[in-house]
């Protein structure tokens, strides 16, 4: 018993006494008589009782005469999102609302730049902006035209954004390429539409010159390029290519492009540009893009606008031609009258069609060559009506592959 007693009786330490203490001081304090004391807040402000009071009996009023509107009115009682929103409120509404209606990443399609398109008329205003953009060491892409701008076109602006900061489209119908009973006048021509679709492409600069701009009074200076172009186009077309290798290196002396792209359904003229960049040491790469066809197979051009419905279905056996010479070379053969032959014969069906040349070529020299070896380009140029067009084909030899042993 002495153990549990022991046991039981603890010695308080002084903390606790001092603590007792302090409560007991506390619950013995008197309040003040006549004061009374409101519990402070928590900003250290005491409230007095009267205002709570009247705070108290206003509200008691407000929810009363709130209560006895909803029951005249026959109205629900909202919630505090259901009522009046603040701008907070209704901003995160919005982002909500937004996020809802934006489309996951898989549905979203890719919106077109809209960036600012630039209109230059002039040789010194083109060279202005330029000096600009070099300052800032852009690279910079060129698109030479003739203007009405189709599908095909505007490949080419899509391959030249990717390529280079800076897009220049030119449009200039030249009249230096075109022949004396040539389509110089009739020629399609439609600024404001190729304007429109070229901002929607996203390019920098519109360069639309007019003639005395390029040729002015007294211009006596030309850029010809022999060999690649006496045949073909060049044979039937006297002075074309000469009208084009000197425009296109006026525009590469304006622009000074790092880049130039080409469409190779013009292929001669292609080649032609390659060659002038290279015999002249000219400072610019040139890019050739594949042809751009409609549905149908026919390779889209400007002058494609003059063909009447019936000669515009006579037109797709240029590229039904081009596609059979094909496939009788992946079949094995090998000889260029043969292929050639396939695509005249096409041809040849068609009331209106007048051929001008039917011909199997090195695609860097532009000789015609007996039988394709390894590559080799197919070219057709004719006539329906008073139109003129043109097309190609590449043509390389698949190698098979040695088995294994």
């Amino acid at each position: 018993m002495a153990a549990k007693s022991r046991t039981r009786k603890k010695k308080s330490s002084p903390a606790r006494k001092t603590r007792a203490k302090k409560t007991t001081k506390k619950t013995t304090k008197k309040k003040p008589a006549g004061k009374k004391t409101s519990p402070k807040r928590k900003g250290g402000k005491k409230k007095t009782g009267s205002r709570k009071k009247t705070s108290g009996r206003k509200s008691a009023k407000k929810r009363a005469t709130k209560k006895a509107s909803r029951k005249k009115t026959g109205r629900k009682k909202t919630s505090r999102t259901g009522g009046k929103k603040s701008a907070r409120g209704k901003k995160r509404a919005r982002i909500a609302s937004a996020r809802r209606k934006r489309p996951s990443s898989g549905q979203r399609k890719d919106k077109k730049p809209t960036r600012p398109l630039k209109i230059v008329r002039t040789v010194k205003d083109m060279r202005r902006y330029l000096s600009d953009v070099g300052a800032k060491r852009r690279k910079v892409a060129l698109v030479p035209t003739m203007g009405y701008l189709h599908e095909g076109h505007l490949s080419l602006v899509r391959e030249a954004r990717r390529l280079a900061s800076v897009v220049v489209v030119s449009v200039f119908v030249n009249p230096a390429q075109f022949g004396p009973a040539e389509d110089l006048d009739r020629y399609p021509r439609d600024l404001s539409g190729d304007r429109r679709k070229l901002r929607r492409e996203g390019a920098s600069v519109l360069f639309a010159p007019d003639t005395a701009e390029i040729y002015p009074e007294g211009f006596q200076t030309y850029v010809e390029v022999t060999e690649v172009t006496r045949d073909y186009c060049g044979a039937s077309r006297p002075g074309h290519f000469r009208g084009v290798t000197t425009v296109v290196s006026k525009l590469f002396n304006i622009v000074k492009p790092d880049v130039a792209i080409f469409g190779q359904k013009d292929f001669q003229q292609l080649v032609a540009i390659r060659r002038l960049v290279k015999d002249l040491d000219m400072q610019v790469e040139i890019v050739g893009m594949p042809t751009f066809r409609e549905e149908d197979g026919l390779a889209m051009s400007s002058r494609n606008a003059y063909l009447s419905p019936s000669q515009r279905q006579q037109a797709t056996a240029i590229f039904r031609g081009l596609r059979k010479a094909k496939r009788l070379l992946d079949s094995g053969e090998r000889d260029s009258a043969e292929l050639a032959a396939i695509v005249l014969d096409l041809l040849r069906e068609e009331q209106d069609m007048r051929i001008e040349y039917v011909a199997v070529c090195d695609p860097q020299s532009l000789e015609r060559v007996p039988e394709v070896e390894s590559e080799a380009v197919l070219l057709v140029a004719v006539r329906i009506g008073d139109t003129r067009l043109i097309d190609n084909i590449q043509l390389n030899v698949r190698r098979k592959r040695a088995r294994r042993k």
